[in-house]
């Protein structure tokens, strides 16, 4: 089994923690003549979706899952909580919001409570989920693994604590060719990164006892992407609230290397939908 002492743990945190977040969020928005009680899901679009794809890329994984009222969701590494709120709103389902980052859990509080919506959210590590057995119907991980060293526990966990054919979406940032360059968004030196391919996650879950749904490959969607925010960019500037907010002082350069590494086809993102064996 992978070491697990606090390391890992603490370079994540330190990564991705930023002192009073939500106040800089409120504080950017209000300079841009949105006032406290005007803000929406709309105005934080840009900076609630921290993966490749942004909203879209969300949808286009959740559509899948058969969300509804009732339906109980643990997304694990919510970040501030983007997708988790969105899963409240659209889908209309009881969500729980986990993440590593107490800067982050607590700005996930705070904008959702702007909002007026009833998703959850909790300090807690993937690796040991705070959470009873067969707690949830259904668990989601959206660019969180490329922070995780041990594959086989967050598997194992995510099984425990899903109920009988509950489902794990995963959307992950995977490894098929070359390393790529540091700084990248999820780390700032290899010590922080655990990269890994598809292999290691199908691996992982088919031991902890998930059989696989379905996968989709979205590296030619990630250029996309790119290419698109690119010309967004060059056309009307960057939003009022970017990424960089989340990324820090050298987000330019952790965004080029993750963009260079997706052209080259050494990095992707995919989509895998397990269900959970009886």
């Amino acid at each position: 089994m992978t070491d697990r002492t606090n390391k890992p743990d603490e370079k994540i945190v330190s990564h991705y923690g930023g002192a009073e977040l939500f106040r800089k969020i409120v504080d950017t928005l209000e300079a841009s003549g949105v006032k406290l009680g005007e803000i929406s899901e709309q105005h934080l679009k840009s900076i609630d979706e921290f993966h490749i794809g942004g909203e879209e890329a969300t949808i286009a994984l959740l559509d899948q899952l058969g969300l509804r009222n009732g339906v109980k969701v643990l997304d694990v590494g919510a970040g501030i909580g983007g997708p988790a709120r969105l899963m409240t709103a659209r889908y209309g389902a009881d969500v729980t919001g986990l993440d590593l980052t107490p800067d982050f859990v607590e700005t996930a509080k705070q904008l959702t409570g702007l909002l007026s919506l009833p998703t959850q959210f909790k300090v807690g590590s993937a690796l040991d989920l705070p959470f009873d057995d067969s707690s949830f119907d259904v668990a989601t991980l959206l660019h969180v693994g490329m922070n995780l060293p041990d594959k086989d526990r967050l598997f194992d966990e995510v099984w425990r604590v899903l109920k009988p054919q509950g489902r794990f979406a995963v959307y992950d940032v995977m490894r098929f060719g070359a390393a790529p360059a540091f700084p990248l968004p999820w780390a700032s030196d290899p010590t922080a990164s655990f990269l890994a391919s598809p292999d290691v996650y199908l691996e992982a879950a088919d031991k902890a006892g998930f059989e696989l749904e379905a996968r989709r490959d979205r590296g030619e969607v990630a250029k996309e992407f790119f290419a698109a925010l690119r010309e967004k960019i060059k056309a009307s500037g960057p939003p009022v609230l970017g990424l960089p907010m989340l990324m820090g002082m050298d987000a330019a350069d952790k965004v080029a290397n993750m963009t260079n590494a997706v052209g080259a086809g050494d990095i992707a993102p995919v989509e895998m939908i397990f269900k959970k064996r009886d």
